[in-house]
């Protein structure tokens, strides 16, 4: 259904390294730009974190410069980036959280993790995203949130505002197509297990879209509703359901966990956005949606 029609910093050592190695850092290894000689004295899964520490920074966003605060991962380098917002699902921005913010900076997108239940009541927050969720509202709570997030990551030195996308997971990806609806500044967005709005033709206003929705699951109808839609407005996107899987299949900390279905959606994923947010500058203003 493809369619293309428009961590901490200076560590070093090897007892370091194996204390901090996060589990997805262990299970997916070094990504596709890390060198193998980046870290000779090295082997296997030290030279994997060596790599990925190495080539990036990490920090956490206070809650008094950023509404609920956040996790930032840049990668390495003082030129600007093409950045993304990562968006958590119900379990909040936790370590599978983090660590798919900083496997992104690895990769060369400087990267921000929301956090969209920190000082608040999560119940109350819970009722009220799936709320608009099941409304389909475009402009449901939360969405201001994320644009304040955008605001944020376009702001900092080492973030092209123009090479901006987001990548969100079961709710997380619900609020990322709705707030693509409505934010034109967004260039891509992959959401992963996600509802759509209502009307669907709401999608017309989206940027590019690469989805991933597992077949044993609810929201595989809609990203099959999704992929009509958006083919019937002319955006560029590449939508796929995987045979098998189950929800949260991304997430390496769950027992429905899909590695076949994971590595497959984050090749996509790192593809779709290279060719959406990791252009020069000049080039992007071709790529407008409307």
């Amino acid at each position: 259904m493809r369619h293309d029609n428009g961590g901490p910093e200076g560590i070093r050592t090897p007892d370091l390294l194996n204390a901090i190695q996060t589990r997805s850092q262990l299970r997916h290894g070094p990504t596709s730009r890390a060198k193998d000689d980046d870290n000779p004295h090295l082997n296997g899964p030290d030279r994997a974190a060596a790599t990925m520490l190495n080539r990036m920074k990490t920090r956490d966003v206070p809650h008094n410069i950023l509404k609920g605060g956040g996790f930032v991962a840049l990668p390495e380098g003082d030129r600007p980036h093409p950045g993304v917002v990562v968006i958590h699902e119900a379990f909040g921005l936790n370590d599978n959280i983090k660590d798919i913010t900083q496997r992104l900076a690895n990769e060369g997108y400087a990267a921000l993790a929301v956090d969209l239940f920190s000082d608040r009541n999560k119940p109350i927050c819970m009722a009220r995203y799936m709320a608009g969720m099941l409304r389909g509202s475009v402009n449901r709570f939360g969405v201001e949130d994320l644009k304040l997030a955008l605001s944020y990551l376009a702001a900092q030195p080492e973030v092209d505002p123009d090479r901006i996308g987001a990548i969100g997971f079961c709710m997380g990806g619900s609020f990322a197509v709705a707030w693509a609806c409505t934010d034109d500044r967004l260039k891509a967005v992959a959401p992963f297990y996600g509802a759509n709005p209502r009307p669907i033709d709401a999608i017309q206003r989206m940027c590019p879209v690469v989805g991933s929705y597992p077949e044993k699951d609810f929201t595989a109808s809609a990203g099959r509703k999704l992929d009509v839609a958006l083919t019937r407005h002319n955006i560029s996107h590449d939508i796929k359901i995987y045979p098998g899987a189950q929800h949260s299949f991304f997430n390496d900390t769950r027992r429905s966990y899909n590695k076949p279905a994971a590595e497959d959606a984050w090749k996509r994923v790192l593809g779709f956005f290279d060719a959406h947010l990791n252009v020069e500058k000049e080039e992007s203003g071709a790529r407008g949606r409307r």
